[in-house]
């Protein structure tokens, strides 16, 4: 039996993957073809299309692999928070330098954000892809709204606060950070943008 042939597509499969992400994060969905993703893995146009019948099923595939890399990436950064502070409230804020320290350490800065990306070019894509980009942006609420709750509980905020919208305040300054860090050629601004909003929790809950 040949064992090598199923490794082999699926190396390919997870080449067409990461190209695609890269091309899509520095120009967009509309800008990145799939004869350059081909190219740029190294495939045939049958191989691209073993494994995606068209661009939209590459669009899919790329959003949960994101999606996916993401959510661990959250689960362990805060996990290691959580192991230096039994505070929630300060194990949120270690959390939080933490993500804005390791963005700051990327050689480029952080490359953007792909369901970002997705949103601006949202007539592109069919209804699951965009429900798979909702679902990603309420499972930031879900995650985020958790630790705002544990917060809460111990340290009643002390100014009138949605706590969904304190949540999703996350996702926004991340996305809009991304958009300084690339307009103004400052790997440096969404770490700042994150160390705001730190502070800004810190306000909320302690005061000023």
């Amino acid at each position: 039996m040949d064992t090598e042939a199923p490794r082999r597509r699926g190396d390919a499969k997870e080449r067409i993957l990461q190209f695609a992400e890269t091309a899509v994060l520095e120009k967009g969905f509309a800008g990145t073809s799939i004869d350059e993703l081909i190219a740029a893995a190294g495939i045939t146009k049958s191989g691209f299309f073993y494994h995606f019948k068209d661009k939209t099923e590459l669009a899919r595939a790329l959003l949960a692999r994101y999606i996916a890399h993401e959510d661990q990436l959250f689960d362990e950064l805060f996990a290691r928070a959580d192991a230096l502070n039994e505070d929630p409230l300060h194990g949120f804020l270690v959390g939080l330098k933490m993500l804005a320290e390791l963005m700051s350490e990327l050689p480029t800065g952080h490359p953007g954000c792909l369901i970002a990306a997705y949103c601006y070019q949202d007539r592109l894509f069919d209804q699951q892809v965009r429900d798979l980009n909702a679902q990603a942006v309420l499972a930031w609420r879900k995650r985020f709204r958790a630790r705002l709750d544990l917060i809460g509980a111990r340290y009643p905020p002390r100014i009138e606060v949605d706590l969904d919208d304190l949540a999703d305040m996350l996702s926004a300054v991340a996305d809009g950070g991304i958009i300084l860090s690339k307009v103004l050629k400052d790997k440096n601004a969404l770490p700042r943008q994150i160390m705001l909003y730190r502070g800004y929790v810190r306000a909320v809950f302690l005061g000023a």
